[in-house]
């Protein structure tokens, strides 16, 4: 969307004081408008105006008062809260930076350039909302992210812009949070509308299909019989033989291609395309025939309106003129044409929809997201034709909602890929912006000829720019890429007048790019189609005849070419782009190839193996688009993708190898740690390429963070670090500055911790953990043994547990029982020996039974070879952690799978295992999961390298020192925690009150109260809960304490108590932290790790 939704902007812009914004737009033209004063900011050097820019704008115009002046709001030279950097100004409220400003001379024109530097310094101030940037003549101004702006020519801003500029700007607004709230309002409006339009059109589109099956499908089977081939084009033919193989599948589509008709209508009536009001007239007229007695179907008066937008209408004095729009959407289509539908349907559908305001409520962004959405219904409705099911949650899309790719993840591919190679044309031309900005005043003809050629060259090459997704969908890379080069060419446009001294315009810009630079493939013919009109919408001018993008986006399946495997999908890339693999392929190519599992592609998984490299049994289908995407490029062309990583899957091995054998990586954006897909559990990636096989390449390498969460991300913002393509392995990609990779390289030279102390094994799988594994206080037998789950393995120790495992071994029934083979009796020998254990069984024992792996009985567990080994010393580990977490168990405790073991009661081992070197390397070779934690499974764990042992006993004395330290402060925060537990009987502590060593005082009394609060109603709850399941005279209300929060003397009482015990556990932490120091200074030493290769690590 754009910064602000136009309904929510006009309401608050209604609100504004009329006579304060004309008096202070009376003081903006006074300076601002000022000729002289132009010249003279454009000849200023930024040092020497940006106070007075900051005085002239911010404080005449908008009303701040500027530091030092006493209760100011307004300051130069803000200093970042984390660093020495500082921002050129910063609006202040309450002492808090609420917005910063960044400001360049005039010479800077691209404001782009500058966005990162000022969201640094966002990124550096707590609490700050507002991103300003600057060149003294534009200015940019953001919410919160860089995604969307509104952009001011301060040198032209009519009284309309320049109340925009106020309500965005004034000193009270910003204070107020007014620009903050209008976006806020605009983000619900928005979504409310598009669920409601959605929900309205996603009606019709069903009841119209519906309806056509209803009263065309008999029909049309008839006619296709009766057709005569003698009277039909080649096209025709075509239409006739889909007919006849399903009447169905081809109404829908026809429903869908109606439906795209009457969006346009409705989007173009409301943006001065066509005649306003142009549906209700048909609907009033077809009303009013039926009230004289012309009855005829409404939808032939639609039908006539459609000949109309394919051929025009001249105008009269009595009814308006209809422009020919054609583009391939009206025109003439014999099987639509010959459709009856029911006139009450369409009348109350399109006079619903019709009656949404596309100029100011349904704009083009939200008919994108509804396009997207509605491919999922589209699956949905394929499905149920060909008699397959349809499961909506394992569908691309997501049925309910919005799922697309969000528009910061487009615009940082498009940017970052056609974007560089505009960055690098223009070097390459010696383009200079600043030299546009002196403008032709005292300049020679000949300096002025050349920067006009050199425009004039760049606007040539761009024009023959070409870009292709080839699996567009409802083409949202296009759409975004069509902007851009919207801009692109503007912003020459922009350097002509400068040059010129007047506005001069690339006539028809929006056709021709669409002509000539976008082009899209997609297996779906829906989505060929949404595509199309979603780029129509998007570039539509009244009287200008819509493209025929028939030749640019089509219908196939972009990987295979051959139609025994793809039928009439099968697409050559070669026949149906001659124009552009005659000039070697694509520029760019772009896109988020579809997420599909090996699994659903096995009709075509013999064609990849024979004609893909990268091919692998396990693939997903993105695989096969990086191969594609590298193949079509041209020799200087530049990919972008987003995908599900696979930088160390088993299946991605060879995809890994081929990407670094054949292309150059350019960037690698990691999303793993934050889900952005709404609705979908994804690990995406955005990947950047190109063809060029440059040896010691390095790439940029971005690490997004899970507190990005929810937000949408400025990707520029993060820190990226450099890395050599050349230290990628194909076994598995780790991202690791120069630096750390070659300490990496240094240890892994070392024997693997396999080599040293052998195999290490998954704990036990019970394969239903219900059963099988219980929380009592049953006492340890040969049958129940002490259990941990891998979240109660912590770094040095565990914590307390009384789960225990049911273990009856595979096979142990026929050796205990050996004359006896019959379940039933066996179940009988259960309950009289194991009384407790078998009524805890019994009511599991059909899930049991379904486990596919298990012992010979139900209540056996699966077999396994090395039971021995957990009655023996171990280290322990969970499968998930998001830190060191081994840990040394000597009282033979069993670990529930994934968590994994090894063999060995060395401390010193414990030491290195747990210490920040070995930390480092797990990072680098495991498997990222969401949330910032890695996979720590066996094959991984089992390749850390294991230096030479030395000073044991050292290693010993510290591990002992530091397991009792641990201990003890568990201990501390247990008691403590049991402490408040049962002296206000809460049944769960928040896990603030199980940091409580964490908080201060007040905090902690806080936190306290509230949970008393929290437990009194769900006690309160509870009891009226059972009041109702009581009966007759039993029906009566169980009182219960109600317990007070604490009151000020309460508090007094608790302060000692709470400041001892935070004290012990603070100082336990301190001894632990020193220790841990010690522990790893001893392994680096190990390692033998310079001080340099130390310093790397500890800031890693």
């Amino acid at each position: 969307m754009a910064l602000f939704q136009s309904s929510v902007l006009k309401s608050h812009l209604a609100l504004l004081n009329t006579s304060e914004v004309e008096k202070a737009y009376k003081k903006y033209i006074k300076y601002f408008l000022n000729p002289t004063i132009q010249d003279n900011i454009r000849s200023s050097k930024e040092e020497e105006y940006q106070g007075i820019f900051l005085t002239e704008l911010f404080v005449n115009i908008l009303d701040y008062t500027l530091k030092p002046k006493a209760n100011f709001n307004l300051v130069a030279e803000y200093k970042n809260q984390n660093n020495s950097r500082k921002a050129d100004g910063a609006i202040l409220d309450k002492d808090i930076a609420v917005g910063v400003i960044e400001l360049k001379g005039t010479k800077t024109k691209d404001l782009e350039s500058i966005r990162r530097q000022a969201f640094d310094y966002k990124a550096n101030q707590k609490g700050c909302i507002y991103v300003i940037t600057s060149n003294f003549e534009k200015l940019r101004f953001y919410i919160n992210d860089a995604t969307e702006f509104e952009e001011f020519n301060l040198f032209e801003l009519t009284q309309e812009r320049f109340s925009l500029l106020y309500l965005c700007l004034q000193k009270d607004k910003i204070i107020t949070n007014v620009p903050l709230k209008i976006k806020e309002s605009s983000v619900v409006v928005e979504e409310q509308i598009t669920k409601q339009f959605y929900k309205d059109y996603s009606l019709f589109k069903r009841e119209l299909y519906r309806d056509l099956v209803k009263q065309n499908a008999k029909q049309l089977k008839t006619k296709a019989s009766q057709y005569s081939e003698d009277v039909q084009t080649e096209e025709e033919k075509a239409e006739q033989l889909k007919l006849e193989r399903n009447v169905k599948l081809t109404l829908f589509k026809k429903s869908q291609k109606l439906i795209d008709r009457y969006l346009f209508i409705f989007f173009a009536e409301d943006r001065g395309l066509l005649p306003p009001n142009s549906t209700q007239q048909i609907l009033d007229k077809w009303k009013a025939d039926i009230d004289f007695g012309d009855e005829r179907p409404l939808y032939d008066l639609f039908k006539q309106y459609f000949n109309y937008l394919d051929t025009g209408r001249q105008g009269t004095s009595s009814r308006s003129e209809i422009y020919a729009y054609n583009g391939g959407l009206f025109k003439t289509d014999k099987t639509l044409d010959s459709l009856a539908i029911d006139n009450d349907l369409l009348f109350k559908h399109t006079s619903k929809l019709a009656a949404y305001d596309f100029e100011s409520q349904v704009d083009v962004n939200i008919l994108g997201h509804i396009f997207e959405n509605s491919l999922n219904e589209i699956e949905s409705v394929n499905a149920e034709i060909e008699g397959a099911d349809f499961d909506k949650q394992k569908s691309k899309r997501k049925k309910d909602g919005v799922f697309y790719t969000p528009k910061y993840i487009t615009k940082y591919i498009v940017e970052n890929t056609i974007g560089k190679l505009c960055d690098e044309k223009k070097t390459e031309l010696g383009f200079k912006e600043e030299e546009y900005f002196k403008g032709r005043k005292n300049r020679n003809k000949a300096t002025i000829g050349k920067l006009v050629t050199i425009l004039d060259t760049y606007r040539d090459w761009l024009l023959q720019l070409t870009i292709c997704d080839p699996a567009c969908g409802s083409g949202a890379f296009l759409n975004q890429a069509l902007d851009f080069l919207i801009k692109e060419h503007g912003y020459i446009d922009e350097l002509k007048a400068k040059i010129f001294g007047a506005s001069i315009e690339f006539s028809d810009i929006e056709n021709t790019i669409l002509e000539n630079n976008i082009y899209g493939v997609d297996l779906n013919e829906e989505s060929v189609e949404i595509a199309k009109l979603s780029l129509w919408l998007r570039t539509a001018q009244p009287r200008r005849k819509l493209n025929d993008l028939s030749c640019n986006i089509k219908c196939g399946n972009s990987l295979i070419d051959s139609k025994a495997v793809a039928g009439d999908k099968a697409f050559n890339w070669d026949i149906e782009f001659p124009r552009i693999f005659k000039n070697g392929g694509f520029d760019i190519v772009v896109g988020n190839p579809p997420y599909v599992r090996a699994e659903l592609l096995a009709d075509y998984m013999k064609f990849f193996e024979n004609n893909f490299k990268v091919y692998h049994s396990a693939s997903d289908l993105f695989a096969y688009f990086y191969e594609l995407g590298s193949k079509i490029i041209n020799s200087k062309g530049i990919m972008g993708f987003i995908s599900n990583t696979f930088d160390k899957t088993t299946a991605g091995n060879i995809l890994r190898d081929y990407l670094t054998d054949k292309t150059r990586l350019i960037e690698y954006i990691d999303f793993t740690e934050v889900q952005i897909f709404e609705g979908a559990t994804t690990y995406p990636v955005i990947i950047i390429l190109d063809r060029n096989k440059e040896k010691r390449n390095t790439f940029k390498y971005i690490k997004i963070p899970k507190a990005s969460q929810n937000k949408i991300i400025d990707i520029d913002t993060h820190e990226d670090i450099e890395v050599l393509q050349e230290s990628l392995k194909p076994n598995s990609w780790s991202f690791l500055s120069a630096g750390k990779s070659k300490i990496i390289i240094k240890i892994t030279k070392l024997n693997t911790i396999r080599e040293s102390f052998g195999k290490c094994y998954y704990g036990v799988k019970t394969a239903l953990n219900d059963a099988f594994i219980v929380n009592n206080d049953w006492k340890i037998n040969e049958h129940l043994k002490k259990i941990l789950e891998g979240k109660e393995i912590k770094k040095w120790n565990v914590s307390k547990s009384e789960q225990k495992l049911i273990l009856f071994k595979s096979k142990w029934t026929n050796q205990v029982y050996p004359n006896n083979y019959n379940e039933d009796e066996n179940l009988l020998n259960l309950k009289e020996d194991f009384p407790d254990i078998f009524k805890h069984l019994i009511p599991f024992s059909e899930r049991a039974k379904k486990r596919y792996d298990k012992g010979d009985y139900w209540w056996e567990l699966r077999n396994c070879a090395y039971y021995d080994l957990f009655e023996k010393p171990k280290i322990i580990f969970p499968n998930l952690q998001n830190s060191n977490k081994f840990c040394l168990d000597t009282e033979g405790i069993y670990v529930n799978a994934p968590a994994v073991f090894l063999p060995s009661e060395s401390l010193t081992l414990l030491c290195i295992l747990n210490s920040k070197i070995v930390w480092e390397f797990l990072k680098s070779i495991c498997v990222v999961r969401s949330g910032g934690y890695i996979e720590v499974k066996p094959q991984y764990f089992e390749q850390i390298p294991i230096p030479e042992f030395k000073n044991e006993k050292e290693f010993d004395l510290k591990a002992s020192e530091i397991i009792t330290y641990v201990h003890d402060l568990q201990e501390v925060k247990r008691k403590f925690q049991f402490y408040i537990s049962s002296n206000f009987q809460l049944e769960k502590l928040s896990k603030k009150l199980q940091n409580w060593h964490a908080l201060n005082f007040t905090e902690f009394i806080k936190e306290l109260n509230k949970a008393i609060k929290i437990n009194n109603k769900l006690r309160e709850k509870a009891a009226i809960i059972d009041l109702g399941e009581k009966e007759g005279e039993l029906q009566k209300f169980t009182p219960f304490e109600v317990l007070p929060t604490l009151t000020k003397k309460d508090e007094f009482e608790w302060l000692d108590l709470f400041e001892e015990n935070k004290q012990k556990a603070q100082d336990l932490q301190t001894q632990i932290n020193q220790t841990e120091k010690e522990i790893d200074a001893m392994v680096y030493e190990l390692y033998g790790l310079t001080e340099e290769e130390i310093n790397i690590v500890e800031k890693a």
